[in-house]
């Protein structure tokens, strides 16, 4: 036992200190991406041609726009760029509220602000809140980036944020994949049991628009228009801290965010 507190006191805190102090990104992390307006050559259209989910849209007469709820992060875009006028940011707040909110202009690329719950619910929720984590036919990147919350880097505990095996002792839903037929009832059923009041969360391209797989016959291209999202937390996968960044905001656990009135 004395031998296992030496180490564990040589060992010290392995926790983040992330919201109080700006956490360390992977030097070839890929965060929010930037539209150069003065490199962009309007009517170009390379950008757009190689993206593999469409998530870039522009005219011929437009900068392009970047649809983050699409966007896999794969650098196609920035490489086919002639003028290099995409770029990735460090930036890893990819989160919004609503779904036209992960749209990314050249004319503004500062992100959008996720306002937290409404304050009644945050009376509910903000010290304690209760997820059911379900995996809608996904490849196990957001799974795997939502799971090593709970290891001692992390320690979504210490936020009151916990996973639960049932939906009926869940506050809400934090829902990964492109909801695949052989899942949307029972991802449906889930919703059912989950109590009122009740929030859902969409992590990655995949449940948020159905990311690589779009527009295939088995799947439902996310989970909009099944019921209403509260969070989308963009990424293919999102990096664990944008995830854990997206739910602090929506609890106003961010020391810079303020209560929603």
């Amino acid at each position: 036992m004395i031998e296992l507190l030496r180490a564990r006191m040589i060992q010290g805190n392995a926790t983040i200190k992330f919201p109080k102090a700006p956490p360390v990104m992977p030097d070839r992390f890929r965060g929010r991406p930037v539209i150069d307006p003065t490199k962009c050559v309007a009517g170009c259209k390379q950008c757009e041609e190689a993206c593999p989910t469409g998530a870039i849209n522009s005219t011929d007469f437009s900068e392009p726009r970047i649809d983050l709820g699409r966007c896999l992060f794969c650098t196609d875009c920035a490489e086919a760029c002639p003028s290099g006028a995409i770029t990735h940011s460090s930036d890893y707040c990819l989160s919004a509220n609503q779904r036209d909110q992960l749209i990314v202009e050249a004319k503004d690329n500062s992100p959008q602000q996720v306002v937290s719950l409404k304050n009644e619910m945050l009376r509910l929720f903000r010290r304690s809140l209760k997820l059911r984590q379900v995996s809608a036919g996904g490849c196990n990147g957001c799974e795997a980036d939502t799971n090593v919350l709970n290891t001692i880097t992390y320690d979504l505990g210490r936020f009151g944020i916990q996973f639960v095996a049932s939906p009926r002792h869940a506050d809400g839903l934090l829902i990964t994949g492109p909801v695949t037929a052989n899942m949307k009832s029972a991802l449906l059923k889930t919703w059912e049991a989950v109590p009122a009041p009740k929030i859902v969360i969409a992590v990655g391209a995949c449940a948020i628009s159905g990311g690589p797989f779009r527009d295939h016959a088995v799947q439902n291209n996310g989970i909009d228009g099944l019921f209403p999202v509260d969070l989308y937390i963009a990424g293919c996968p999102p990096h664990p801290i944008t995830i854990l960044d997206g739910l602090l905001r929506l609890l106003a656990r961010m020391p810079s965010v303020e209560t929603h009135r």
